[in-house]
Parts: structure tokens; C-alpha cells; sequence
């Protein structure tokens, strides 16, 4: 008697193998990890500003690379931390190299083996695993620079391979995805092909206006500031109606983001609407408000929301 292959078991069989891979994005603030985030995706999904420690909470990224699915979570800055905010990101940016299959380092090639990537390329070590490294910002070094820089840092053993990119300009991020999605192990999609983020709607929202916040009051404003979306409609004609506050700690900050006659509050509800636009393809109602919480980073509610744990 000859075998015979069932039906299902030749479904079975011809339908597509699928790949799905977990990559943490890890670095030392403003390395360019959100940017990278955002090229890999193809789409924003991170704020970007060149102030540092600007990514507060894990997000994740998703990408298509043929039949993979690369699923990145774009980590806080890892540095000393000094404030109670400072070492919840650090433990969440931690948490994310754990979890994921993959690390990859970004390292600013402008600014090398800084004591920040040395502690991570420490913390690497005693975790025992490899990761990628991937120099960030060549177009702004000269060649030779970026090969000693390479092969100081290839040296210290935590490495497996070494990835030259500029997330800006986007040079070599396809080598570095491609690579990535042939490391990524079998296993079926996690997301529905056509998402780019694990993160809602009212969350990216409060991101965008606080990278607009970041923006203009660079010079004036610490990191003294969070955005809560505090309502969302969706309108019959299709529009959204959004309704936000920008937390801050002091009266005197306060004045700084509403500005002389509102004029400041005005321009940022302005930028942030029109990117908000564009992302939702709708016309959105954004009306800012706010409201001085001068312990608001103590709130252990604002925690949750960032997705970060509330480290003593």
C-alpha cells in the first residue's frame, strides 16, 4: 500500500514558509535610534528631534522584508541614569534588548566610544549574548576615522557583525534590514502585514505634539514637559477631534508654551495638526491645553501610560 498525501497536508505544504524576527534598536541618547526606527519602518512611527533622551517609552516598529516580518522596538537612550524618569527608561531600554532575538547598537560615529556605549557595550558583555553594531552618521566622519572607530569597537568582542549606515540619508539601512530578516527565525507574522506601529492612536498623537513642544522651545524648555491625550471623537463628517494637555512643572514654563498672546500654543497646535493630518488622512480638531502638574513625573498612572515601569 502507497502513501497518500491528504489534501490539507499538500495545503500544508505549498503554502509559504513566513519568518518573524523581534530586534531591539539600543544606544546611547540621540544616536539616531528613532531615526533608524523610521527609515526601517518606512514610515514615522518615532519622534525625531536632535535634542537628546526624546524617546521616553519603548515603541515598536514593523516592517516587511519579503516573507519577514521584522518587529523593532525602538528603546530609551541608555545613559547614567539620575532621576527616577531617568532610571525607568534605562531599565525599559534594557528590557527591550532582552526580549528581543536580535540587538542591534547605534553607535554616533561622530562621537565614538563615549562612557555611555562603553556601559552598554559592558552590559552587553555580562548578558553574554552578541549583537550588531551599526555606526550611525558616516556621512558626517571621514573614512578612516570610521574604520579605526570600527575596529576599536569590533575588538571588544560583544559584536558579530558591524553595519556603516546613516539613518538620515538612509545609506546602508537596506543592508542592515536585509540582514536582519535572513537572521530572523520561522514562525508566523505577528502583525497584520500592512501595520507599522504597536502603539494607539491617542499615544502617537501626544508623541507628535511633544516632538513640535521639543522643537520650538529647545533652548527655552527642559524636559520638564509630557503631552496626555486626554479626549478623542471621530466625527460623522470624518474628521477627529482631539483634545490634549501639555503637563509642565512650573508656572514660568507654562508662559513659555502658550507664549506672548497665546501665539506659541497657536504654532504648535498648528504643526502638530497638519502632521497629524497627514498621518490620519482626515482633517483633525486639535485643541491644546496647559496645565502645570509639578509632580508629574512622580504620577505612577504617566508611567503605565509610557509603557515604563515605576522604579524606585
Amino acid at each position: 500500500m502507497t502513501d497518500q498525501t491528504t489534501s490539507d497536508d499538500a495545503s500544508v505544504a505549498s503554502s509559504p514558509a513566513t519568518y518573524c524576527g523581534f530586534v531591539a534598536l539600543i544606544g546611547a541618547p540621540n544616536a539616531g535610534k528613532s531615526t533608524l526606527l523610521n527609515a526601517l519602518v518606512g514610515a514615522k512611527v518615532a519622534i525625531v528631534t536632535h535634542k537628546v533622551q526624546t524617546t521616553r517609552s519603548r515603541i515598536t516598529g514593523i516592517a516587511m522584508e519579503g516573507d519577514t516580518q521584522l518587529v523593532f522596538i525602538d528603546t530609551p537612550g541608555i545613559f547614567q541614569p539620575r532621576r527616577r524618569l531617568d532610571r525607568a527608561m534605562v531599565s525599559a531600554a534594557w528590557r527591550g534588548a532582552e526580549d528581543a532575538e536580535t540587538v542591534v547598537l547605534i553607535v554616533d560615529a561622530r562621537k565614538g566610544l563615549t562612557d555611555d556605549v562603553s556601559r552598554i557595550i559592558d552590559g552587553l558583555r555580562a548578558g553574554g549574548g552578541k549583537a550588531i553594531l551599526a555606526l550611525n552618521k558616516i556621512d558626517t566622519v571621514k573614512r578612516d576615522m570610521l574604520l579605526a572607530l570600527s575596529q576599536e569597537l569590533f575588538e571588544t568582542g560583544v559584536f558579530s557583525d558591524v553595519f556603516m549606515i546613516s539613518a538620515l540619508t538612509g545609506d546602508g539601512v537596506a543592508d542592515l534590514k536585509a540582514h536582519l530578516a535572513e537572521m530572523a527565525p520561522a514562525g508566523p507574522f505577528m502583525y497584520p502585514e500592512d501595520q507599522v506601529a504597536d502603539i494607539t492612536m491617542r499615544m502617537l498623537a501626544a508623541e507628535v505634539t511633544r516632538e513640535k513642544v521639543y522643537l520650538r522651545l529647545h533652548d527655552e524648555l527642559p524636559y520638564a514637559i509630557t503631552v496626555e491625550t486626554e479626549k478623542w471623537e471621530e466625527r460623522k463628517d470624518g474628521s477627529v477631534r482631539i483634545e490634549q494637555v501639555i503637563h509642565v512643572q512650573r508656572d514660568s514654563q507654562k508662559g513659555m508654551v502658550i507664549g506672548k498672546g497665546g501665539a506659541m500654543l497657536k504654532t504648535l497646535g498648528s504643526m502638530a495638526r497638519e502632521e497629524l493630518e497627514a498621518m490620519l488622512e482626515c482633517r483633525v480638531h486639535l485643541f491644546l491645553h496647559v496645565r502645570v502638574t509639578e509632580r508629574w513625573a512622580e504620577d505612577r498612572g504617566r508611567y503605565s501610560d509610557m509603557g515604563l515601569d515605576y522604579v524606585d
